[in-house]
């Protein structure tokens, strides 16, 4: 199944595309019409890695440094990246208030979790 989605994924080339055609062979159902896919299947394969890697870490931004190699900004900036990507449901979040703010810097080590608690509270 992944080999036929990379292929999917390197016929379109990274271009906005709509499915015709469904087909379900559990009921011999066959759909025809014009449907888009949905938002996660938008991004790049790269990018579906990145969330499905995310996901399966439970959200664990120290296990995605390691993963990747690479640094705990880089992962957050990947993440706000792929997020202004998402529109799901019109909810908009913004990832960048100060309790976040305040769990990045606890997550790095720069404050203890009495000062975070003393400035969430």
């Amino acid at each position: 199944m992944k080999q036929s989605w990379k292929k999917l994924s390197d016929l379109i080339g990274g271009k906005k595309f709509l499915i015709r055609k469904v087909y379900i062979p559990e009921e011999d159902i066959e759909i025809s019409g014009s449907f888009e896919t949905p938002p996660l299947a938008q991004l790049s394969v790269e990018d579906q890695l990145f969330v499905a890697a995310f996901v399966k870490t439970h959200g664990s931004i120290k296990q995605m440094e390691s993963i990747f190699s690479i640094s705990y900004p880089t992962v957050k900036n990947r993440l706000n990246a792929i997020g202004d990507h998402l529109e799901i449901v019109g909810i908009k979040v913004d990832v960048r208030d100060s309790v976040s703010s305040v769990l990045d810097r606890l997550e790095r080590g720069e404050i203890s979790a009495s000062d975070a608690l003393k400035e969430i509270t």
